[in-house]
């Protein structure tokens, strides 16, 4: 089985680029030029050398031993909170950073949920000397207060998206618009796997960097590089996509993916796109998303400000359509109180995205020898006011 794009940007019956006319010389400019930029020797050398010197990869894969114990399996965390600027956006900001700045691209735009792409945006922008405008629903930068003070300070303007939900689904509307009012000197810089073709499979290139670190990692410290389980949270998907991206022709190795259940998938305010969505067009691609009999967009809920967005990737919405990976909805209170127990028994607190993920632990039964990765996604900096006002600390 094929799990990666084909020649039309599609992977079966999902991706492709469903965009206005207007955008339509920038998309085709980075399909035709991606792959043979990203394939040049002086690219490949500027990435590895920043991943290493700039970002401190390669990000440990930790074997959390009290964790372990509780679950009765070795659990592993594949420690992207690490990175710098604290979590996997990283990985993604300096691989278009240096396509862009290839193209000839002087001025970078993005959009931001969680605030972690933006703060991974405006930090390579400083890098390079870049002017940068991201965008971030009125809701999120409230909620994300020490993110965009962070963007603010590296010289990024941080424009509010105050029209529906005032969320990432709405940043990501005002980002498109602004690229095609700015077709000839921006670079839209897509955070997640999600957008018209050849975004997907791009950022998931670029991401791919932690599936192929786990696989050496976990050879050097059990004697196989592949683990029973792998684990990561889904919003769009673009850690997720990374954690899998070297497992996915590895059949032995079972692809979970948590999504946000939010309040509970029948409750009216979630985000489990798998289980409450359809197929449709978002954001430049077919995919599936959470949508109204006909056809206009539910506004998504999760308490995690990098989750709630209505779709998912189209290699996500392949792998599920086809049963590669499963898809599991985890909620408010199931992932707070994963957050809260991986600080108490290891000491790390993690980002309440990635709190999702290390969430399906407590569903799962092990036999006892189980080898299971978890990806650590981001660290819990960002959180920390929400995990005080919800455990009244």
């Amino acid at each position: 089985m094929d799990y990666q794009v084909n020649e039309k940007g599609y992977y079966g019956d999902f991706g492709g680029a469903y965009i206005p006319e207007m955008m339509y010389p920038n998309i085709e400019e980075l399909r035709k030029r991606y792959l043979e930029i990203m394939e040049e020797p002086s690219f490949k050398a500027e990435f590895d050398q920043l991943m290493k010197d700039y970002v401190g990869r390669p990000s440990p894969l930790y074997l959390a031993k009290r964790l372990s114990e509780r679950y009765g399996a070795k659990i592993f965390l594949k420690r992207e909170d690490l990175n710098h600027t604290g979590a996997h956006k990283i990985n993604n900001t300096i691989g278009q950073i240096l396509l862009a700045k290839r193209l000839g691209k002087n001025r970078i735009i993005a959009e931001t949920g969680a605030g972690q792409h933006g703060v991974a945006t405006a930090t390579v922008c400083a890098l390079m000397g870049l002017e940068c405008v991201v965008y971030m629903g009125e809701i999120d930068m409230a909620r994300q207060a020490p993110n965009v003070a962070r963007m603010k300070m590296m010289g990024a303007e941080v424009r509010p998206a105050v029209s529906g939900s005032k969320t990432l689904k709405d940043a990501t509307n005002e980002a498109m618009r602004d690229w095609i009012s700015n077709p000839v000197d921006t670079h839209y810089i897509i955070g997640s796997v999600v957008g018209p073709h050849p975004y997907p499979d791009m950022v998931a290139r670029f991401q791919s960097i932690i599936s192929a670190e786990t696989k050496k990692q976990l050879l050097e410290q059990t004697g196989s590089e592949n683990p029973d389980i792998v684990i990561a949270c889904v919003g769009g998907g673009s850690n997720a996509m990374g954690m899998f991206y070297h497992y996915l022709n590895e059949e032995g190795v079972r692809l979970i993916a948590a999504e946000a259940a939010g309040k509970g998938v029948d409750s009216g305010e979630s985000a489990a796109t798998s289980v409450l969505g359809k197929e449709g067009v978002l954001h430049g691609s077919r995919t599936i998303l959470m949508q109204t009999d006909d056809g206009q967009v539910v506004e998504p809920y999760s308490i995690s400000a990098g989750l709630d967005y209505p779709g998912i990737g189209p290699q996500h919405a392949f792998l599920h359509k086809i049963g590669r990976a499963e898809y599991v909805s985890i909620t408010d209170e199931e992932a707070m109180q994963a957050g809260l127990l991986l600080t108490r028994l290891e000491g790390i607190i993690p980002a309440i995205e990635s709190a999702h993920a290390l969430a399906q632990l407590e569903k799962m039964t092990f036999r006892g020898n189980e080898q299971v990765v978890v990806c650590l996604s981001g660290r819990g900096d960002k959180d920390l006011d929400n995990y005080m006002k919800y455990f009244g600390f």
